[in-house]
Parts: structure tokens; C-alpha cells; sequence
């Protein structure tokens, strides 16, 4: 008598790939969509991105896919092609020179005063723009709001949490972090969370900086934030950008871009006021 054994196999799933054509093309339509310029030296990511989405959506191929999205412009599907092609990279106090000059300003600005954090993400910037004006003003709960946005809905949920790793606020003074923090117990250990008085300063919003229909539209800011977001963008959409921020700002109002960011040929509405800081006009 023999003994025989039997061979088991597991053949993984195979993922969708995605052609030269569904590259293009998803790259147009996330431009038409958010305004984000796709270069070719990202075409290995894409492939793969899209690939991901066509699996969990079940569908048979990335053409199948993007002709879902391109029949059905309210999918709820959108929201996930447009969150896997955003950047969220952010930090507390990330280029820390800007709250410096931000709170002088606040400080001689008068009051109520509204700051617009117009590429979120995960929180961490407008939690910095809230932790400098509690320190600039008096009755900073009453004098001053701040509107928070981003287009990912998913960076959006986490920023309304307030929810952070330790690592993630190490550069928070150890005072406001007892001042505005809770630290974790239990299982959620290694973790703190926003207080109600800070995050109670924030309206949190999506917003899609390329389309008109859902910015902000009564109300004026004393300043503006838009750090390392119009790098995605080509010149056109930059400058289009630039002038609906103008509008929607009050003379003397600051704007705030990003360390690579340089706006001076762009508009007239602004003039540089100091490192990669602008003033309304």
C-alpha cells in the first residue's frame, strides 16, 4: 500500500491591470475632476491604484471601471478614486515660521477674526492654526473661526476625530499638550485626542478647491492657508485659484503657500509679505 499525499494550492486573485489608455484617460478625468495633474513618472502607481479599485469594485477590467465612473458622476465611487491620487502629508507646526507670523497678526487684527485651512488633510494643520490663536487672542472660543477643508473624505473623517498618535504631536509644547490633549488609557494607549474647546473652533468641510459648487461662499477670511497643494495643480488652475482666494478675502487679509510655492507671476491681487506669506491687496 502507498501512501499518497495531496498537494493544496492557493492562486491568488489576479488584479486588473491597467493599459497606457486607462492611464490617460484616468488622468484626465481626475483632472476634470479635482484639478490634479498626473505626470508619466507615476504610471506604475496609477496602474496599480486602479487596479486595486477595479478588484474591490468587482468589476471585470479598469476600462469597465472608469466608464462607471464617467456614466455615473455621483457615484459614491468618486470619492474613492479622488482619495487614492491625494497627498496627505502634514505635521504639527509644519513650517513653523508661519504661526509666528500668524499670531502676531491675529493679535492686531480685529476681532472676530476667520482663518481658512483650505487642504486640511488629516488635521494637523488647522489644530496648529486653533492651538496659535488660542495663544494670540483673548476668548479665542468666541473671536475667531477657523473652516477646515479637504477634498478626501476619508483624511476629512480622521481630521473631525482629533485622534492622534503620540509621535504625531511630539512637536506640540509639552503645555498645550496637557492644556488641549487627552492621553489615552487602555487599549487606547500610545494615543491622545483634541479637547471640545479646540476642536470646537473648527468646521470641518469637504471641499473641492476646483469646482465652485460647495466653497465657501458668505463669508470672508482674514486669512487664508494653502500650503503645498497648488504644486499639483498646472498654472491655469493655479491662477484661477489664486483669484477666487482674493476674492473671498479681506483687504489686508494674509495667504499662506507652501515652501516651493511661489505666486508673485501669477497674481496681482497679492504681494509678497514675507517667506512664502502673502498680503491681500
Amino acid at each position: 500500500m502507498t501512501n499518497s499525499v495531496e498537494a493544496f494550492t492557493y492562486t491568488l486573485p489576479v488584479m486588473p491591470q491597467a493599459t497606457h489608455d486607462d492611464f490617460s484617460r484616468s488622468s484626465r478625468m481626475l483632472y476634470e475632476r479635482a484639478g490634479i495633474v498626473l505626470g508619466e513618472h507615476k504610471v506604475d502607481m496609477v496602474s496599480r491604484s486602479l487596479g486595486l479599485r477595479t478588484q474591490k469594485t468587482g468589476l471585470g477590467n479598469v476600462r469597465q471601471y472608469l466608464d462607471h465612473l464617467e456614466f455615473n458622476p455621483r457615484s459614491p465611487e468618486w470619492e474613492e478614486f479622488v482619495n487614492t491620487f491625494t497627498i496627505n502629508h502634514t505635521a504639527f507646526y509644519r513650517e513653523n515660521h508661519h504661526f509666528d507670523v500668524l499670531a502676531k497678526f491675529a493679535a492686531a487684527r480685529p476681532k472676530p477674526i476667520s482663518v481658512w485651512c483650505s487642504a486640511a488633510s488629516t488635521g494637523e494643520e488647522a489644530y496648529t492654526i486653533a492651538l496659535t490663536l488660542q495663544q494670540a487672542i483673548m476668548n479665542a472660543e468666541l473671536n475667531a473661526t477657523i473652516l477646515a477643508s479637504d477634498i478626501d473624505t476619508v483624511a476629512v473623517s480622521r481630521a473631525r476625530e482629533g485622534v492622534f498618535s503620540t509621535d504625531r504631536v511630539l512637536p506640540v509644547p509639552e503645555a498645550l499638550l496637557k492644556t488641549y490633549f487627552q492621553r489615552g488609557k487602555g487599549r487606547y494607549a500610545g494615543m491622545v485626542r483634541v479637547k471640545p474647546s479646540l476642536r470646537n473652533m473648527i468646521d470641518f468641510q469637504i471641499v473641492n478647491l476646483v469646482s465652485a459648487e460647495n466653497w465657501p461662499k458668505h463669508q470672508k477670511f482674514d486669512a487664508i492657508f494653502c500650503r503645498n497643494t497648488m504644486i499639483y495643480f498646472d498654472k491655469n488652475t493655479q491662477i484661477k485659484l489664486l483669484e477666487r482666494f482674493a476674492q473671498l478675502m479681506k483687504p489686508g487679509g494674509l495667504l499662506f503657500v507652501g515652501h516651493s510655492e511661489n505666486i508673485s507671476h501669477m497674481s496681482t491681487s497679492f504681494r509678497l509679505q514675507g517667506q512664502t506669506v502673502y498680503v491681500r491687496v
